[in-house]
């Protein structure tokens, strides 16, 4: 019998089926993201379900297509260095660093791999080169948490028009003079009087918050570093109420555990906006060509039941200007 020949529209057809059978026999690729920082898994727990957030509404979807690799310093900045190893050693594709420290030891850590972080002051810390131009491996989205520690002071002065002693809490570690610097000269335009209290350990607290009570302090600014932020957030809170020392913080979990303001970036929404730069590295981008996003959104939330107990009045413009105020 004569063997029939195909027609060209059916080879074509027999050609897309074969080409696609091959394609579904082909393994997908799953990526595989390392997240180092140096909070632990309770503080960081909005935060990550903000980046994964961002990652699904990109198409990734953990177990199948993306891997993600937790490492938590549990505030021991030390520790990052080790973590950020242990990542490396499990051949991530890329390494999602979520704070100065966390960058600081992912860039100490490999000067190949790709890092997407959320750091304040990224060039004023050597991380990046520019902002437009970061000409490294690192890129990613800043959180102007230095930045804005001016505007926070201009806030308690609003709040407390009498005000002239605010106690600086903070942690000597690196990078903390340049938040210290951004209030010195916030303090100088207002002629307001800092005093520094400097907390390493939880048992510093009630010590310094004593000597504070002695020296007359009228109001509380904190640094935010991995210590300040995770570990002693609440007894701080707790410490600045008992002491009727009016505090305002850079995070809005502050003010939801019963601090009395506070005013900075949505940091969900940061850790939300770098799921992009991840997918783009992961597309081919190189990080040095991505330059870095600097964020907008910020937000002033007001608890009025610390408020009211410490009988402070906010301004009325400040409550209709409040992203969030807590009854």
């Amino acid at each position: 019998t004569m063997k029939q020949k195909l027609s060209a529209p059916a080879l074509s057809i027999l050609l897309v089926v074969l080409c696609l059978s091959a394609e579904a026999q082909q393994p997908r690729k799953i990526s595989r993201l390392g997240y180092l920082t140096a909070g632990d898994p309770v503080s960081r727990h909005d935060r990550v379900e903000a980046l994964r957030q961002g990652l699904r509404e990109l198409g990734y979807v953990e177990g199948k297509n993306i891997t993600i690799g937790y490492r938590y310093a549990q505030g021991r900045t030390d520790r990052l260095p080790e973590l950020a190893g242990e990542l490396i050693r499990l051949n991530v594709d890329i390494i999602f660093a979520g704070g100065a420290p966390a960058t600081e030891a992912a860039k100490n850590a490999t000067s190949m791999l790709p890092i997407v972080s959320t750091s304040d002051d990224p060039v004023g810390r050597g991380f990046v080169a520019g902002l437009p131009r970061p000409s490294g491996n690192i890129t990613g989205v800043t959180n102007l948490t230095i930045e804005l520690a001016g505007k926070r002071l201009e806030l308690l002065k609003e709040v407390i028009p009498s005000l002239s002693r605010v106690v600086v809490l903070c942690s000597p570690r690196p990078g903390s003079d340049l938040g210290r610097r951004e209030l010195e000269h916030a303090a100088q335009l207002s002629g307001l009087h800092l005093q520094i209290a400097e907390v390493k350990h939880r048992d510093d607290l009630e010590p310094a918050f004593a000597k504070l009570k002695r020296e007359r302090a009228e109001a509380l600014i904190t640094l935010r570093n991995p210590l300040i932020a995770n570990d002693l957030a609440k007894p701080i809170v707790d410490l600045a109420d008992k002491s009727r020392l009016p505090g305002i913080y850079d995070d809005r979990r502050f003010t939801q555990i019963g601090g009395l303001m506070s005013y900075g970036v949505n940091l969900a929404d940061l850790d939300r906006r770098a799921a992009i730069y991840i997918d783009k590295i992961l597309k081919g981008a190189k990080p040095a060509d991505l330059p870095m996003e600097q964020a907008t959104k910020l937000e002033l939330t007001i608890n009025m039941r610390t408020a009211k107990a410490l009988a402070v009045k906010i301004p009325a413009h400040l409550l209709m200007e409040a992203e969030a105020v807590i009854e």
